[in-house]
């Protein structure tokens, strides 16, 4: 029978598939976040786990060194999903992209006066599409982590970021000022991987489409 790998990064994203596995019959050996390995088999000796990074997981799978993956939505916007197949949205990992500002900043003043802002965010092309859709003109900085930090420190005047339920940013004296959209994880597949395995990857989308299912009924 064919090799099935799924990519998967460590964190939420891994904790919320584990049920989503079980109900296609499939439980991973060995726990990411207690041990080294980055190859984990399961209880089907044709279906392995990889573990890497949540960004990396979309390139994994387009270029077949992984059959499935489980992404977010907000990785994937930056990716741009080429060669990916996204059956389902698993609804797991949810979370808002937002625009923030520090409490002492007028963002609404500065948008209705029409004034260039500097924004600082690892969602390049999402915040790019956002502002532009606005006819905002923005500078955007990339930054890969600490978002919360660039407004407090003078870096920018605003941040895109995720944000869940909002403690970071009200810790930082931050404040979301928009909502880009709502965020979750995907399934997605490898196009050849889907022709060249569909026997045995369609039941693994079928369980996973049932847990949901089954989740959203509950």
């Amino acid at each position: 029978m064919s090799q099935i790998t799924i990519a998967l990064s460590k964190g939420r994203i891994f904790d919320e598939t584990l049920p989503l596995l079980a109900a296609a019959g499939i439980v991973p050996e060995d726990d990411p976040e207690s041990s080294r390995k980055l190859i984990i088999g399961t209880n089907h000796p044709n279906v392995r786990v990889i573990i890497v990074r949540a960004s990396d997981v979309p390139t994994y799978v387009q270029y077949g060194a992984a059959d499935l993956g489980v992404a977010g939505k907000d990785v994937l916007l930056e990716h741009g999903g080429e060669g990916l197949y996204q059956p389902l949205d698993l609804g797991i990992a949810r979370c808002r992209m937002m625009v923030a500002v520090s409490n002492d900043f007028d963002y609404e003043a500065a948008v209705g006066r029409g004034a260039r802002i500097r924004v600082a965010t690892k969602y390049m092309q999402t915040a790019r599409e956002h502002f532009a859709k606005k006819g905002m003109h923005v500078d955007l900085i990339k930054l890969y982590g600490s978002m919360e930090l660039a407004p407090l420190v003078g870096l920018a005047e605003a941040i895109v970021d995720l944000v869940s339920s909002g403690a970071t940013l009200k810790a930082n004296n931050l404040r979301a000022v928009e909502e880009i959209r709502s965020i979750s994880s995907r399934l997605i597949v490898n196009r050849a991987a889907l022709k060249l395995k569909q026997k045995a990857i369609q039941p693994l989308l079928e369980a996973f489409g049932q847990a949901i299912s089954g989740q959203a009924a509950s």
